[in-house]
């Protein structure tokens, strides 16, 4: 199944595997990060937001096999081939692959999701001596986080919930965000490489429709950072 410049990679978790290539974008950390935050609930029906390779969506699975099914939309047509791949190796026959824009994302997904994940990008800015398909994971370039923000509402039940990851000088504007696109923030965890160190990364959950209050929980140190 693999081709030039991919490699299977264990995920060390429910003894899956995932197809990662080379030359282009390769999950962080951050994914696993995300993946362990949130827990699923008994046929919870998720998607995974700029899936990439499948990493968050296939993780969060292993980590909770218990939840109804997955579907990664992804709009890079390589990656969500690669990712489509990935599933089929593993033998799953609950995941699928939607390969689109998220902007593009059909009307048959209108509050369709209980839970959606998402490991966004995290910059603004060009791409200037960069690669252009390594580059558009990194920055806002297709996408906005406002966008993001705006078709999870569309997708998400009522009490569904969306979690994402980003860097923590970020955090007042994606905070700000969700709460005026009516997902009120719920969970909260700072994310640092060191203990004592400054947080570079945040973690946050919210529930479409929720009242105000969110739960700060402790730290998370990501040594391998």
């Amino acid at each position: 199944m693999l081709r030039e410049g991919e490699v299977v990679e264990e995920l060390l978790e429910g003894d899956l595997k995932i197809i990662q290539n080379k030359s282009l974008y390769r999950f962080t950390s951050d994914a696993v990060l995300l993946s362990r935050f949130v827990k699923g609930k008994k046929r919870d029906v998720v998607a995974d937001f700029c899936a990439g390779s499948g990493i968050v969506g296939l993780h969060f699975f292993a980590l909770n096999p218990h939840i109804s099914s997955v579907t990664l939309f992804e709009m890079q047509p390589e990656l969500s081939e690669m990712s489509a791949r990935s599933v089929a190796c593993n033998g799953l026959h609950n995941f699928t692959a939607v390969c689109c824009r998220i902007q593009d994302i059909g009307r048959e997904y209108d509050d369709a999701f209980s839970l959606i994940l998402c490991n966004p990008p995290y910059e603004t800015g060009g791409f200037a001596n960069e690669d252009y398909k390594k580059a558009i994971c990194r920055k806002e370039i297709t996408v906005t986080l406002g966008e993001i923000v705006d078709i999870a509402y569309k997708k998400l039940k009522f009490g569904g919930r969306l979690a994402l990851v980003n860097r923590a000088d970020r955090l007042a504007e994606v905070v700000y965000c969700m709460k005026m696109r009516g997902i009120e923030p719920k969970r909260l965890q700072f994310v640092r490489g060191r203990a004592g160190a400054r947080p570079y990364l945040f973690l946050v959950e919210g529930t479409k429709g929720a009242k105000a209050g969110v739960d700060i929980l402790p730290d998370a140190v990501n040594v391998k950072n």
